[in-house]
C-alpha cells in the first residue's frame, strides 16, 4: 500500500514539474506567429492545406526576413511532396530577360558557377533563393524568371511608361504586353502617386482601346514630366518599402513610380500566366508590396482569368507577435507575423 506521505511527494513533485513546463513556456520566444485575414491565429498546417488547393499561391516576403525565406523553403518542399510535377516555381528576384540561362543550368546544361556568374543574381541570392531554385533543378521543375528588367522599369521610372513604346520587339517580349492598363484607384498605387485620385490609367501614347471597366474612368498619365524621387526606385527596379514603413514612400510619390510598380505587377503576373495550366500549381516568391490586400498582382492575374484560385500570404513585423496588429488584418489569406527584433539576411 502506498503511503499518505508518498502520495503527498509524489503531488508535490507533480506540483513542481507543472510549474517548471509553465515557466519554460513563458520563456519561450517563437520565431513567428501566423494569422488569418481576420487575425484569428492559424496553424502552419492549414496555410499548406489551403496552399495545396490553390492554383496560384503568392508568397509575400520581407526580402531580408530569414523566417519569409524559410517559410517559402518549408512551403515549397511540402507542396513539392503532395503536387509533384504539377509544381511550377517562379520569382520577382529573376528577370524575364534571364529565363535562358535559368533554362540551361536547370537542364544541365551550363554550370552553377556560369549560372551565377552571368544572372543578375541579388546580393543575397545564396542564402535566401538559392535553395528554391535548387529544389526545382533537383526534381526537374520549372523556374519562372518572371520580373521586368530592371533597366525597364528604371526607364519607367525615369521618363514614364511611354518610354516602354520605343523598344525594340524583342525588348517588349519580356514585358508585359503593351499599353499597361491598370486601376489607380487601388490603394497600392495611390500611395505611390501620392494622391487620392484613381481610375483606369494606360501608356499616353498607346493606339489600343481600353474596354470599360467597374475601375473606374480611363485616364492618361501625365507622360514623363515628373521628375524621379530620388532612390526610392532601388537598383532592383522596385519601390523601396523598409520593413516598419507603413507607405513604401512617406506620402510623396508620382504618376511615374506607380507605373513602374504596376508594370512589375503586370509583367509578373503575365509570366505566371504564361507558365500556368489547369491542374498547376504555380507557387511564386515576391515583395509582400506586391500581393498585399489582394491587390496588386492579384488585380491582373484576376484580369487575365477571373476563375483562378489565389492564395496570398504576406509578412508583417511586430514588436509583439501574439496578436496581429489591426492594420495588418485584411493583407492577406496567411499573415506571418515575425517579431520585429529579428535578424535580416544582408542585401
Amino acid at each position: 500500500m502506498i503511503s499518505i506521505k508518498k502520495i503527498f511527494q509524489k503531488a508535490f513533485l507533480l506540483f513542481l514539474l507543472s510549474g517548471f513546463t509553465a515557466l519554460a513556456a513563458l520563456a519561450q520566444k517563437p520565431a513567428y506567429k501566423m494569422f488569418r485575414e481576420d487575425g484569428k491565429k492559424v496553424k502552419y498546417e492549414k496555410m499548406l492545406e489551403a496552399a495545396s488547393e490553390a492554383d496560384i499561391v503568392l508568397f509575400g516576403e520581407y526580402h531580408t526576413n530569414p523566417i519569409s525565406h524559410w517559410l517559402q523553403l518549408e512551403l515549397t518542399t511540402d507542396l513539392f511532396e503532395e503536387k509533384g510535377d504539377a509544381l511550377i516555381l517562379g520569382a520577382e528576384m529573376f528577370e524575364a530577360d534571364n529565363q535562358l540561362i535559368m533554362d540551361e543550368y536547370l537542364a544541365g546544361q551550363i554550370t552553377e558557377a556560369k549560372f551565377e556568374e552571368e544572372a543578375r543574381l541579388w546580393k543575397n541570392y545564396n542564402t535566401d533563393y538559392k535553395p528554391l531554385v535548387r529544389i526545382a533543378k533537383e526534381n526537374d521543375l520549372s523556374f519562372v524568371a518572371t520580373n521586368i528588367p530592371r533597366r525597364y522599369a528604371n526607364m519607367v521610372f525615369k521618363r514614364g511608361v511611354v518610354s516602354l513604346d520605343s523598344l525594340s520587339d524583342e525588348a517588349k517580349s519580356y514585358i508585359a504586353p503593351l499599353p499597361l492598363v491598370y486601376d489607380t484607384s487601388l490603394n497600392c498605387y495611390k500611395q505611390l502617386m501620392g494622391n487620392g485620385s484613381g481610375s483606369m490609367a494606360k501608356s499616353p501614347m498607346a493606339k489600343t482601346a481600353i474596354p470599360s471597366s467597374p475601375m473606374g474612368d480611363t485616364i492618361s498619365p501625365k507622360s514623363d514630366t515628373i521628375k524621379p524621387m530620388g532612390d526610392t526606385i532601388s537598383p532592383m527596379g522596385e519601390a523601396k518599402m523598409p520593413m516598419a514603413s507603413k507607405s513604401p514612400i512617406g506620402g510623396h510619390g508620382s504618376i511615374n513610380l506607380a507605373d513602374a510598380q504596376a508594370i512589375k505587377d503586370a509583367t509578373m503576373s503575365h509570366f505566371i500566366m504564361e507558365y500556368w495550366q489547369p491542374g498547376k500549381l504555380f507557387i511564386h516568391y515576391n515583395g509582400a508590396y506586391h500581393s498585399d490586400e489582394f491587390e496588386s498582382m492579384n488585380w491582373f492575374l484576376k484580369r487575365a482569368n477571373p476563375d483562378l484560385k489565389i492564395i496570398t500570404i504576406s509578412t508583417v513585423s511586430q514588436d509583439d507577435i501574439e496578436k496581429l496588429e489591426e492594420d495588418s488584418e485584411g493583407k492577406a489569406d496567411f499573415i506571418i507575423a515575425v517579431p520585429s527584433s529579428m535578424t535580416q539576411t544582408s542585401r
